[in-house]
């Protein structure tokens, strides 16, 4: 129970109890790992009722208060999602852990050199109106063994509490680990959130999740408290047409792409091939207006990369442009958008190669709906975010293999470390 008034003695507290059981998530070992995920997903169906219930509050709060459609999409829980959950969480459990040590060398001067997984300590999280973050990211901080602190808004506040208090804390007590292994911010005032950038020592990481202003300007507050952040602030998809693109799979690729408008990895800026466009175009507009989307033509009053996703009221657009050729389309694609995905269709392996070699995003597609770029979807986990950062690091979808510390162990080759018994 939090009983400070004061955001930052709030976030304090929580920092303290997830520190408080971190050594023990540390030591844990991979059946109690397992068992704790498992619970989540029992629980998940035993305390369905209690989970949409509060759910189902939330919502409705969202659409009294003139919520977006796809904002109310993405904060809507059901028992098909919460099924869906579950049965991520069952494969996750049974993923095998990475090894603690990988040997890299054995030396000429009798030493070997260890490569050593560590876990973070405390991870933060904050993010909007999506409860099943909630599990998502508890679970990555169970399986790679971090303790955590959690944070959203008051949309998805009583989801996330429900949530908590009947999913999460109870599975972890009954694997054997501390229920405070991971803590929500009960408190939905923004001031929370940045708090949360303010303790290096504390939650040395955290992860950001949201739109695009408020997670650059936390990441920004972040920097200035020497806190490392893992922001997932912008999106938007890219589909190129290329003059070889076969046109039934053209059609298939974007209906495939445009299944959830409220999601970062969805359709957002649709390239045509220049000699195609008076071809192509108007079948596509056409396709786009079957599924409830506008599309946005030439000449625009927008930015081509605007991410329509996050655009309230005009979720249901995407930008259609003319691109001179696959390096064309791809360049377009590296400096219009945030870099978060981008693929090509085509039936010519040359242009598939001349776009995927010039194309710097996280995720680079051929003939495949960027909708692909998802933990569960790509790497068969969930994910705590997608990273776009242009440096040395994790990028594209962040799951449990990530969250570690690399160490550099250096012991005599004559000992067992490092070698599995």
């Amino acid at each position: 129970m939090q009983t400070a008034t004061d955001p930052a003695e709030i976030v304090t507290d929580c920092g303290r109890r997830a520190a408080a059981a971190a050594p023990r998530m540390a030591a844990a070992n991979d059946h109690e790992v397992a068992d704790a995920l498992r619970g989540m997903a029992r629980l998940l169906t035993e305390a369905a009722d209690t989970v949409l219930t509060a759910n189902a509050a939330d919502v409705e709060a969202a659409e009294t208060a003139g919520t977006t459609p796809a904002l109310v999409d993405r904060l809507r829980l059901d028992r098909p999602r919460l099924d869906a959950m579950a049965a991520t969480l069952h494969e996750l459990a049974d993923v095998p852990t990475p090894e603690i040590d990988t040997v890299l060398e054995e030396r000429p001067d009798g030493l070997r050199l260890i490569e050593r997984r560590r876990p973070v300590g405390v991870i933060g999280a904050n993010f909007e109106a999506r409860p099943n973050v909630v599990v998502d990211v508890a679970s990555q901080l169970v399986k790679s063994r971090n303790a955590g602190v959690l944070r959203t808004g008051g949309a998805a506040l009583a989801s996330a509490t429900a949530l908590m208090e009947a999913v999460v804390a109870p599975a972890l007590a009954g694997a054997g680990l501390d229920p405070d292994a991971v803590v929500l911010v009960t408190d939905p005032r923004r001031e929370c959130a940045v708090e949360l950038v303010r303790r290096p020592a504390l939650i040395p990481l955290v992860i950001l999740r949201g739109s695009g202003d408020t997670t650059r300007s936390l990441g920004l507050e972040a920097a200035q408290h020497g806190v490392r952040t893992l922001a997932h602030a912008d999106g938007g998809g890219v589909l190129y047409v290329d003059r070889a693109a076969p046109p039934e799979l053209t059609r298939t690729m974007v209906t495939s792409s445009i299944d959830r408008l409220g999601v970062c990895n969805r359709l957002n800026l649709l390239l045509v091939e220049r000699h195609r466009w008076d071809e192509v175009v108007p079948g596509l507009v056409e396709l786009l207006a079957e599924h409830g989307l506008r599309a946005s033509l030439p000449p625009h009053d927008h930015a081509l990369g605007h991410e329509w996703a996050l655009d309230d009221g005009h979720e249901a657009t995407v930008t259609v442009a003319p691109a001179d050729g696959p390096a064309d389309a791809a360049a377009i694609a590296n400096r219009e958008t945030s870099g978060l995905a981008a693929t090509i269709v085509t039936a010519d392996e040359a242009a598939a190669r001349a776009f995927l070699d010039t194309y710097a995003g996280t995720g680079a597609f051929w003939n495949a709906t960027t909708r692909l770029l998802d933990g569960v979807k790509l790497r068969r986990v969930p994910e705590t975010g997608i990273n776009v950062d242009h440096v040395p690091g994790p990028r594209g979808p962040v799951v449990f293999t990530d969250l570690c510390l690399r160490q550099y162990v250096v012991v005599p080759a004559s000992t067992a470390i490092g070698h599995p018994e």
